[in-house]
């Protein structure tokens, strides 16, 4: 059997392991789509006066808030449920599950690619159940062909955050250590980002600093990413930070996967 046929037949494996356990994890689907709909509709919410007029600056208007926080909530989707799969490999490697499949006779980096790719799969199904929501509420998006366009970018994205869970998984011995991670990277990350608000509005109010930190942040290039594309806009500079960072994560990932020379190694 040829090595390209081996290569696929482990693609098609991993994939089909990890649907399959996602589909046994009920709860996991659920809370990828009750998060966001929280920020979308009950936060939002919170922020009308009694006279029912949205009081959200910079936003003209409730509609105005969804329309433009809609692109970054799928960003946190992609974001937690990278998140989610350095939880996973951390349960693998206690188990395991993680020694068995990187000695096949395949290249580590490949086998990591894709666990990488599978996990991706998974947060471009939650991004669109997510989609269906934004929907049964009446969210006025650009359905057709913005979404159709949002796919590549929301790809890229899922594994760019993907990538940096493949690589937080490196360093994290226990499963207890996730909740510190969860603090320390998760937030961070998704409040210095344009999800919920412009950062021209942070530059306006004179935060110059978290402005500033928001700029260097990758996942901000990657909410950028997916509201351009939303619209039928292509942005260069967030399409080029987004691959430059997913092609850094992933291979500093596999270097510290390698047990000869990276983390592993040291960890035992």
């Amino acid at each position: 059997m040829s090595s390209a046929s081996h290569a696929f037949q482990a693609l098609v494996a991993v994939a089909s392991r990890e649907t399959v356990k996602f589909f046994h994890q009920r709860g996991r689907l659920l809370s990828a789509v009750v998060r966001p709909s929280l920020w979308l509709i009950i936060f939002a919410a919170g922020f009308k006066n009694v006279f029912g007029v949205a009081v959200l600056p910079p936003y003209e208007s409730y509609i105005e808030y969804q329309v433009y926080v809609v692109p970054g909530l799928l960003g946190m989707v992609l974001l937690f449920n990278g998140m989610q799969s350095s939880l996973a490999m951390v349960y693998d490697r206690e188990m395991g599950i993680m020694r068995l499949l990187l000695t096949a006779p395949l290249p580590r980096s490949y086998l990591l690619f894709c666990k990488l790719l599978a996990g991706t799969f998974l947060s471009l199904l939650q991004a669109y159940a997510f989609l269906i929501v934004c929907a049964l509420f009446d969210v006025n998006l650009p359905w057709w062909p913005g979404l159709v366009y949002a796919l590549p970018a929301m790809f890229l994205t899922g594994l760019m955050l993907g990538a940096l869970g493949l690589l937080l998984s490196v360093s994290i011995k226990q499963l207890e250590n996730f909740a510190g991670m969860m603090n320390f990277v998760i937030f961070p990350m998704f409040f210095l980002s344009p999800a919920l608000y412009p950062l021209w509005k942070l530059k306006e109010s004179g935060a110059e600093v978290i402005y500033h930190l928001s700029l260097y942040n990758p996942f901000t290039h990657g909410v950028e990413l997916i509201r351009f594309a939303m619209y039928g806009q292509f942005n260069i500079l967030s399409c080029a930070v987004v691959l430059g960072t997913l092609v850094v994560l992933f291979l500093l990932a596999a270097w510290g996967y390698d047990p000869q020379r990276g983390l592993v190694r040291r960890r035992g």
